[in-house]
């Protein structure tokens, strides 16, 4: 590497590393204050947090990273620029494209890194952060009583303080108990005084009561017209009630299964596995349509079959296939453990080795190979087994002379009924006003009428069925490119970035973070209006999801060649000329048509 290369790269790392941690701490600020009022105050320790923050860091780096590269090239370039070291450069006789070799390289380099950590990386990280996500947002606030407030937060009961005297004391005590499961106020409990501490860990929780009376009431049962329910009152000096905190104050971690449908935790080769999935099912919906249209018109299918496309048919041989696949092998493996289940094998030195056509018994050992012999088992007997065959040949006569002769049955000849002619018109008209009288052709226009209806309603809900699956392979899709897209940006931001830098020749924080500001709203709102758009069904999702690169590399495009140029886009002057020479041009378009 040249001392010019370590020069520009030296100068484009510290403020990359810089401008990425700001960004990934204001994007991971915007992301905790999403989740602000369900992760906080339910009295977690310290290690979760870090955990849980951990895991937004890694997942919203693809975000920070094109962010981060066009700030931090804007910068580099900028400050090169602003103390003429650019201008060095180039009067040695160095381009400006050799001058950004070093830093393209890098961000190449980068660029793949984001695809590889897309691809593995966040989506593992993606499940553990959605797996504690839901922990923390199951688990109940931490316990904290207020004065003159009911809480709620012990299952089964209802608890209010007139006042708190130190840490544990308690004043005015009322306890509503609902653990029984009965409607109602039926067990209530009034006390003077009370502490409630933690013990065993903070799992268990005990409530001392001082100076109460407990009222309860039995639940009413039956109707009015029985005799009243049984009502106790009991006074008591001291009480205690223990609560159980263990389920309801401690977080419960949830099996990451649970996830494993969702698309974001997975991978490029998972995701095809779930558009196989989806394409799978939206074929067998439309393969049910053409098969619940027969059955509710039998009349017009009687001759004709109602058959569906060629895709779907070769779709549905497909699928088919792969089912029937699929069920043979578990049931050869199933077949194969009961097997082993139902006869283990004792002796390890005897293998059986089964054959379609002979049975062959044979060791394992194959030192004994000269002594052993193999013992074939045929389906016919020995011609040396006379024993067998006699016993055979008796058999066999006995079931013969004991198997009744079946009766003789002499067929009848068929009736042979030949219609001499067709009804007439006056046999028609009586069909016809008897089916008048009888209200059969009402009767059938109903029937019809109520078989259009139905076909209908089966057709919206598959309709509808469908639509959705067709939206899920949307997202998928979306969830695929989003893979290289965001890889892709990193390289985008650079083709901005760096030429720009180079035009206004500002380094700093003032005009690079504004300029990458607004041209990172203008990315974010592009790749927002493209991924809308790929899961309307508005455009195909390759193109939504490149939509954002797409529309930002011409640009970066053309601030290279005017970074060649030494163009100055951002002074007046250079407009105020480009105005001078359209002006020109008019003139002369005048002067000619004169």
């Amino acid at each position: 590497m040249k001392k010019l290369d370590k020069l520009i790269l030296g100068s484009f790392l510290g403020p990359f590393l810089l401008t990425f941690i700001v960004v990934d701490f204001i994007l991971l600020t915007v992301n905790m204050l999403k989740y602000f009022d369900e992760i906080f105050g339910k009295g977690l320790g310290f290690w979760i947090y870090m955990e849980l923050i951990g895991y937004f860091v890694i997942s919203i780096s693809p975000m920070a990273l094109p962010l981060a590269v066009l700030l931090s090239s804007l910068m580099t370039f900028g400050n090169l620029g602003e103390h003429f070291e650019l201008t060095a450069i180039k009067s040695s006789g160095i381009s400006l494209l050799r001058a950004l070799r070093p830093i393209g390289v890098f961000v190449i380099v980068l660029s793949f890194a984001a695809y590889l950590s897309n691809n593995y990386l966040v989506p593992k990280v993606n499940l553990k952060t959605f797996s504690l996500l839901y922990d923390i947002r199951m688990k109940s606030p931490s316990l904290d009583i207020k004065a003159g407030v009911f809480y709620d937060g012990i299952p089964g009961y209802s608890i209010k303080v007139n006042e708190k005297v130190g840490e544990f004391g308690l004043k005015g005590i009322l306890i509503y108990n609902h653990s029984s499961g009965a409607s109602g106020n039926l067990d209530l409990t009034l006390a003077d005084s009370g502490r409630m501490e933690p013990f065993f860990s903070d799992n268990y929780m005990k409530l001392s009561l001082y100076n109460g009376i407990n009222y309860r009431e039995a639940k009413l049962s039956r109707g009015i017209i029985d005799k009243p329910v049984e009502f106790d009152r009991t006074s008591f000096d001291a009480n205690e009630i223990v609560f159980d905190l263990n389920n309801t104050f401690k977080l419960n971690r949830t099996a990451e299964d649970a996830w494993s449908t969702n698309r974001s935790i997975k991978n490029i080769s998972e995701i095809k596995l779930g558009l196989d999935s989806i394409a799978t099912l939206v074929n067998d919906k439309r393969y049910q349509n053409y098969q619940s249209s027969e059955s509710i018109y039998p009349f017009f299918t009687r001759d004709r079959k109602f058959t569906p496309t060629d895709e779907i048919l070769e779709r549905k041989a497909l699928d088919d296939s792969i089912r029937n696949e699929k069920m043979t092998r578990d049931r050869k493996i199933s077949d194969s453990l009961e097997r082993v289940a139902n006869n283990p094998v004792k002796d390890t030195s005897m293998l059986l080795i089964e054959n379609p056509e002979v049975r062959t018994l044979t060791t394992s050992q194959d030192s004994v190979k000269s002594n052993s012999r193999n013992v074939i088992a045929s389906a016919k007997p020995s011609k040396t087994d006379s024993i067998f065959l006699q016993s055979k040949s008796k058999a066999d006569s006995n079931s013969q002379s004991n198997k009744p002769t079946p009766p003789k049955v002499t067929p009848k000849p068929a009736v042979k009924v030949v219609r001499t002619a067709l009804l007439t018109d006056e046999e028609h008209q009586k069909i016809d006003s008897l089916a008048e009288k009888q209200g059969f052709t009402k009767n059938a226009v109903m029937m019809a009428l109520s078989n259009s209806r139905s076909l209908k309603n089966n057709f919206s809900i598959r309709n509808t069925e469908i639509d959705n699956y067709e939206r899920d392979y949307r997202r998928f899709e979306i969830a695929w490119y989003q893979k290289y897209t965001q890889a892709f940006a990193c390289f985008a931001m650079f083709l901005i970035g760096a030429p720009l830098g180079a035009i206004i020749k500002k380094g700093g924080l003032g005009m690079p973070v504004l300029i990458s500001i607004i041209f990172f709203i203008v990315f974010y709102m592009l790749t927002m209006t493209g991924e809308k758009w790929a899961k309307e069904g508005v455009v195909d999702p390759l193109f939504g999801t490149w939509f954002s690169n797409l529309c930002l590399v011409p640009f970066g495009l053309f601030f290279v060649k005017q970074a060649r140029k030494d163009a100055r886009l951002f002074e007046p002057d250079f407009y105020l000329s480009a105005w001078k020479g359209v002006q020109n041009s008019f003139k002369v378009l005048r002067s000619k048509a004169n």
